[in-house]
């Protein structure tokens, strides 16, 4: 099934992420990944969504996020026009003797190793999520004790999508409105 990438400009307003979620669960829809956080002007917060569907369920999936009262706008992004990242922190079992492994692996892969203890070494990895996977796949001789990914965020590629200013936006409703 086709892997779609949504990206919500929200208020930033306690409970909305929860409204979006809450949405989704909803409406049955198959979620891959959801991340959120605030833009570049603090009282409006970008979601990016991972879903799985085929076109007419994530053009369902928009339709419901716009009737949401405190979502600004809502975009589906193609993988080739976008600009995608993840973060994943794995810790792995690593004796003192596999270190100097690790230390060729993070030259050769680019990431950073954050903390080193006598039997166990965590990793930071940054990039498009097959530059996750692929780490991950590369770390296989050292048994992972532990790992969180942050999932995907994107921003579109496009200037054309980037061109309407955050300070050009709605205002946030009011609960008079």
């Amino acid at each position: 099934m086709k892997k779609n990438l949504i990206t919500i400009l929200v208020h930033n307003r306690p409970g909305v992420l929860s409204h979006v979620a809450g949405l989704v669960t909803r409406r049955g829809y198959n979620v891959d990944s959801i991340a959120a956080g605030p833009t570049q002007d603090h009282s409006v917060t970008r979601i990016t969504l991972v879903v799985a569907g085929d076109t007419a369920t994530v053009e369902q999936v928009v339709k419901q996020f716009q009737k949401l009262v405190d979502v600004i706008s809502v975009e589906i992004l193609e993988y080739d026009n976008a600009l995608t990242g993840e973060l994943a922190l794995i810790t792995l079992q690593a004796g003192s003797a596999r270190h100097k492994r690790l230390m060729d692996l993070a030259s050769l892969f680019g990431f950073k190793i954050i903390d080193i203890r006598a039997d166990r070494v965590t990793v930071e990895v940054a990039g498009s999520a097959r530059d996750v996977d692929t780490v991950v796949a590369a770390l296989t001789p050292f048994p992972i004790i532990a790992m969180a990914r942050t999932g995907l965020v994107a921003l579109p590629r496009s200037q054309a999508s980037l061109s309407r200013s955050l300070h050009d936006l709605p205002a946030a409703p009011t609960s008079q409105d």
